[in-house]
Order: structure tokens, then C-alpha cells, then sequence
């Protein structure tokens, strides 16, 4: 399970979703951003919503290793609401009125969905080469007979 680098690269993007339920946003409020304010990406409800179903999707990804279909499927699905987080986020940032202290935790969302979409691309290239071999093994098999 470990030996193959796309388990590598779903093992990051997890981790780097688990990092995003404590990570922080902070707000500079008041004239010339005199007071900070901090909140974590849980205290907002639709975050929360989101991190949960996109840590589910990553776990599920990283364990369904035996079926490389439905692997692949859940990390590519991650990974678009992996950019529909940053893109969130990223709205978040340029939209707000108080003034948006950039983290450098904000980029998670993108790299974990980097991530994603190279694991989807290791498993789709690994299921390649499983049919090819089988068809070459059932080719061979017919041959004798």
C-alpha cells in the first residue's frame, strides 16, 4: 500500500485537509488595521461542512486501494471541492470590507488538490496497466487451447 506514490500523495492531501480543521483566518479590524482578529475555518459552519466531506472523500481515497476505480473517483472529487474550498477562499480574501491577513495555511486547499489530481493520475495509469496485462494473460490463455 505505501510503496506506491499515489498513496504517498493521498497521504499528504489528508493530512494537509486534517491541518485545515485547526488551522486559522485572521482579520484586521478597526482604522489601519489596528486590531487582529482570529477564527478557525471550523467556527464557520459551511466550512466545517465542506472540510468534513473532503476529509471523508481523502480517507476513503487512501484506504480503497484494492479498487482503483472508486480511488480514483473519490480523489478526483476531493480534489474539485479541494479548489472549490480555495476558491471559496479566495473570494473570501478579495471580498471581504475588513482588511484579510493572508496565512500561509490559505494555499492547503490547492496543494492538497495538486495532490489529488496526481494520485488520480498514478491510479488511472496503474489500472492501465492491470487490463493490459490482463487481456494479454486471457490472449495467451485462449492461444493454448
Amino acid at each position: 500500500m505505501w510503496q506506491r506514490i499515489q498513496t504517498l500523495y493521498l497521504a499528504v492531501a489528508t493530512g494537509l485537509a486534517v491541518a485545515l480543521f485547526f488551522s486559522v483566518k485572521a482579520f484586521a479590524l478597526g482604522p489601519g488595521g489596528a486590531h487582529v482578529e482570529e477564527y478557525k475555518y471550523i467556527q464557520f459552519i459551511p466550512y466545517l461542512v465542506l472540510l468534513i466531506i473532503i476529509t471523508i472523500l481523502q480517507l476513503i481515497a487512501l484506504f480503497t486501494f484494492n479498487v482503483r476505480v472508486l480511488q480514483m473517483r473519490t480523489a478526483v472529487l476531493a480534489g474539485l471541492l479541494l479548489v472549490a474550498l480555495q476558491a471559496w477562499l479566495a473570494v473570501d480574501y478579495f471580498s471581504t470590507s475588513d482588511t484579510l491577513i493572508f496565512k500561509w495555511t490559505a494555499i492547503f486547499p490547492l496543494v492538497a488538490a495538486i495532490c489529488d489530481f496526481l494520485a488520480a493520475r498514478y491510479i488511472l495509469r496503474d489500472q492501465l496497466l492491470v487490463e493490459s496485462i490482463s487481456r494479454l494473460r486471457s490472449k495467451k490463455k485462449n492461444r493454448k487451447i
